[in-house]
């Protein structure tokens, strides 16, 4: 009898799988439930309580983002991406083997994120292309098209975004099959 351990989840909040409003290109975007940080405005609330969401393999996540042959990448939102830190390494770097970007959207500083020790830390900086990092400030918007506020940083771990053009700032909204409105992106 083999003694294998469970399959790493991450706790998902939403998924979208085809996006032009959170990062360059159409791209596939995963948050995730959980965020100790509570800055005061942010745009996914629901999303704070660890407590909520669902829990998901992340070879499932990982299939549903390389089964978009169209897109770009994937951008990781939340919550906190970093809460989850772990099994988002784990997941990015499922996608950057399959050849595509990451992008991760964080509260944290990028020089907190560095000085970590947290094993998980390292192994999501290592698999991901371009942090938006800092924590979002209502006072200080931001008119750049990936930066809630002005506080915040882009910051290129790899070359892959380096030089891209982003393109105008964006707002998506949908509206699914039950009347369910869902609003992503960077509305003003």
């Amino acid at each position: 009898m083999s003694s294998s351990s469970p399959p790493r989840c991450l706790q998902v909040a939403a998924y979208l799988a085809r996006s032009r409003a959170n990062g360059p290109g159409l791209r596939s975007v995963l948050w995730v439930q959980g965020c100790r940080l509570r800055c005061a405005g942010c745009f996914n609330p629901a999303f704070l309580p660890f407590a909520g969401g669902r829990p998901v393999p992340v070879a499932e996540v990982a299939d549903w983002v390389l089964g978009e042959p169209d897109t770009e990448g994937l951008s990781l939102s939340g919550g906190e991406p970093f809460a989850q830190a772990e099994a988002l390494g784990e997941l990015a770097e499922r996608v950057r083997a399959a050849g595509k970007g990451v992008l991760v959207f964080t509260g944290l500083t990028a020089s907190a994120l560095r000085a970590s020790a947290a094993p998980g830390t390292r192994r999501l900086l290592a698999a991901a292309d371009l942090l938006v990092a800092g924590p979002y400030r209502r006072e200080a918007p931001a008119r750049h098209p990936l930066l809630a506020s002005a506080n915040q940083e882009l910051v290129h771990l790899t070359g892959r975004y380096r030089g891209v053009e982003l393109g105008p700032r964006r707002t998506e909204l949908r509206i699914a099959a039950d009347g369910v409105v869902t609003v992503t992106g960077f509305p003003r």
